[in-house]
């Protein structure tokens, strides 16, 4: 295989990220590899979806290893997605991004368009949409910050069969939280959420020590998925099936992957994959 599609140095823009993105990295690549495995047999289109996509590679800081990132997982899984859509607002990242992939013999299937994945989205579903009937998508949302926008997950939602994994960015919401609630104007928080509803469950917690405040966050952003149809998202404490990814210098949680799907076996396949971590350890939920 190309050295483009090779967790390798191959000369081109990488990321560096901490060794935490393996983990979350991993997550993804089994999920993946479970949902290509299972269904490419039912479903004889199907589309994966990475709205910040990045450049491809990401290197991990001090040990210099170099990882796939999400897009070239997807494109070099074993059994290849029928279709991609690949977004980042950096051109430096998409033009090493179609580098890389132009390596790979599934490349006419790759679409990569640079911008605010929250404006192009509903291009991508527009061009999906002609096959709404008979593909099965799979989306990955993996913002740096708070780039990624309620709407734009609403937007996504619009199509029948459409699985989501959603970086819940805990780290940098508890960094901008305290200062959104200071403002009456719209900020990322409150486009992240879609509500000013968060502003009452941090305030409320603001009065109660020892609140979970990030349980409760999290259980109305995925109360607002089920009024989506997301009807199986189903609570941590019950399954145990949002993985936190916690910085390795200081062990502060960083940011949770939470996963959501229109059937039941979407969810099967989900909590397979996260009994275990990436040393094949059960997870202590």
């Amino acid at each position: 295989m190309s050295k483009y599609l090779q967790p390798e140095e191959d000369g081109l823009l990488m990321q560096e990220y901490g060794p935490w993105t393996a983990e979350k990295l991993d997550y993804l690549a089994r999920y993946i590899d479970v949902f290509e495995t299972a269904m490419r047999q039912q479903w004889h289109i199907r589309y994966y979806i990475d709205l910040l996509a990045g450049s491809g590679k990401n290197r991990v800081e001090g040990s210099g290893a170099v990882l796939l990132g999400s897009a070239l997982l997807a494109l070099t899984t074993k059994y290849p997605f029928t279709g991609y859509y690949f977004i980042d607002r950096s051109e430096d990242n998409t033009l090493a991004l179609r580098q890389r992939c132009a390596d790979s013999p599934n490349f006419q299937q790759v679409n990569i368009h640079t911008g605010d994945c929250n404006v192009l989205v509903n291009d991508i579903i527009a061009k999906i949409r002609v096959d709404n009937w008979r593909s099965l998508n799979l989306a990955f949302l993996d913002p740096e910050g708070l780039e990624l926008k309620w709407d734009t997950v609403a937007d996504l939602s619009t199509m029948r069969r459409m699985d989501l994994i959603i970086n819940y960015p805990q780290g940098g919401l508890n960094r901008y939280m305290p200062v959104a609630i200071e403002t009456d104007e719209q900020t990322a928080v409150d486009d992240f959420f879609g509500d000013r509803e968060w502003r009452r469950i941090y305030a409320a917690s603001l009065n109660t020590p020892g609140t979970h405040i990030h349980r409760q966050l999290m259980d109305h952003y995925k109360q607002k998925l089920q009024n989506l149809g997301y009807a199986q998202v189903i609570r941590d404490d019950e399954t145990g099936d949002e993985p936190l990814m916690r910085n390795s210098r200081r062990n502060a949680p960083l940011y949770r992957l939470l996963f959501a799907s229109k059937h039941p076996r979407g969810h099967d396949f989900w909590q397979k994959i996260t009994r275990r971590d990436m040393h094949g350890q059960g997870r202590l939920f």
